[in-house]
């Protein structure tokens, strides 16, 4: 059975909208801005977990927006995203901007399911905070890796939303990247 993972970056105040800037948020680019020289050790990490990955589980936009920018890259990182399964969630998604793309188009909790069922290993669930809500709301999710950003950006997108419930998770670990960004890893608890 696959076990699904949200990956993310994301500010102090969980704020997960526009890293880079690309979308016009006013607030938006705090990634470049906050991470500076910890970039390189970021990267590192997220190449390390893209090596363990069996396949990445994505919205809509988000294959828009990985596609754009790693279809065309050279290198092992890139050859490693490009080669892996990729699964997009879209009701309307008729020309995926990746590669290796399979569109689910029924019920995402149904589609998510039997995936999770289907598939042996990680299904990284990469920048997909309306996705990845959905899958929390629904106990699909396995585990999150959050990357914090030493930023609070004070509006904006957030990976956790309402929800209908306490959804409780367990520090599974912690670990500084550079000198300034954290890593955290947690484990849903479903035996509470």
């Amino acid at each position: 059975m696959g076990k699904i993972v949200i990956s993310s970056n994301v500010s102090l105040d969980g704020v997960v909208q526009d890293p880079d800037g690309a979308e016009g948020f006013d607030r938006g680019g705090w990634f470049v801005r906050y991470g500076g020289a910890d970039l390189d050790e970021w990267s590192k990490l997220e190449h390390a977990e893209a090596l363990s990955t069996e396949a990445l589980l994505l919205g809509r936009r988000s294959d828009g927006w990985f596609g754009a920018r790693w279809a065309s890259r050279p290198g092992e990182w890139a050859e490693r995203l490009n080669s892996l399964p990729k699964y997009v969630v879209s009701s309307t998604l008729q020309e995926p901007s990746w590669t290796n793309v399979t569109v689910l188009k029924g019920d995402v909790v149904d589609e998510v399911t039997r995936l999770r069922q289907e598939l042996d290993g990680d299904i990284v669930c990469y920048a997909s905070y309306e996705l990845g809500r959905t899958l929390i709301e629904h106990d699909l999710v396995d585990e999150l890796r959050l990357v914090l950003f030493p930023v609070v950006v004070g509006a904006g997108k957030r990976l956790f939303g309402e929800s209908s419930g306490a959804r409780p998770f367990r520090l599974a670990g912690s670990r500084t990247v550079g000198s300034g960004l954290v890593l955290l890893t947690y484990e849903i608890v479903r035996d509470a």
